[in-house]
């Protein structure tokens, strides 16, 4: 079977989880079709690496931002985000957003970073990339007050329901779905995903993590994101080729990536 055309809207191979084979992780990715990826900042610290990938492989992007449950000295500026977003190979702001899961950066200091972060998005004019768990309200909330229509972005690793990603949609936000979409249990998420507009849908792999069935288990990786088009074709009664070639579309509409 021919590669499918795949993207992966959303992954971190810039960990330490790939610092023995990252050339055979490249390599994997082309093998299935992956022609792009964006690596996600969740400290400030790590961009020196996000941008070495990317000015050293043509199909990587990243972008900058503080992760919200990632414990900072001082908060990032909006001025900062914005200068430090200035790359031409930068196509995002984020990962942020609100989790009330862990919890381990106080809420208010979440919110304000959160605040933050969209403002930026919308000053550079780059979409923001959002991390929501066990936040909805607070989040949505928040998206709204800020106006993040103004600047649109992605509900990253979806695993809300659908009022929230209908909330997410009016906003003008994607919606984008990891390897969780994947899972036996997760029957009420793959039916969120079958709603979701043609235009609005996205795929990722949040790799290293939450790998998908039938990789399960094991360390994520950008080539399973395969994976992930294939349930969501299945859910949603369409030819996976299609899906994967409309999907990353999408992304690269959304990151303003040209073919």
């Amino acid at each position: 079977m021919a590669a499918l055309r795949l993207f992966d809207s959303h992954c971190h191979i810039n960990f330490p989880h790939f610092s023995d084979d990252r050339d055979a992780v490249f390599a994997r990715m082309a093998e299935v079709g992956v022609e792009g990826c964006v690596v996600v900042s969740v400290d400030l610290a790590q961009l020196p690496e996000l941008v070495q990938l990317a000015e050293t492989h043509d199909h990587v992007w990243f972008s900058v931002g503080v992760h919200p449950n990632h414990d900072v000295t001082a908060e990032p500026s909006i001025e900062q985000l914005c200068t430090l977003a200035n790359h031409p190979r930068c196509v995002a702001i984020g990962e942020t957003g609100m989790d009330f899961f862990r919890n381990s950066v106080p809420e208010a200091v979440q919110a304000e970073r959160l605040r933050n972060h969209i403002r930026a998005a919308r000053a550079c004019d780059k979409p923001v990339i959002i991390h929501d768990r066990e936040a909805d309200d607070a989040c949505m909330t928040i998206l709204a007050e800020e106006g993040v229509d103004h600047c649109g972005g992605i509900m990253h690793c979806f695993s809300s329901d659908w009022p929230t990603a209908k909330r997410a949609l009016d906003l003008g936000m994607s919606i984008s779905f990891s390897g969780n979409v994947t899972f036996k249990r997760n029957e009420a998420l793959r039916a969120v995903a079958a709603r979701v507009p043609d235009a609005r849908l996205m795929i990722e792999t949040d790799s290293p993590y939450l790998a998908p069935v039938p990789k399960r288990g094991k360390r994520n990786e950008p080539s399973y994101v395969a994976h992930v088009a294939g349930c969501l074709a299945e859910v949603r009664g369409v030819d996976v080729a299609a899906l994967a070639a409309m999907t990353t579309e999408n992304s690269r509409r959304r990151f303003g990536i040209s073919a």
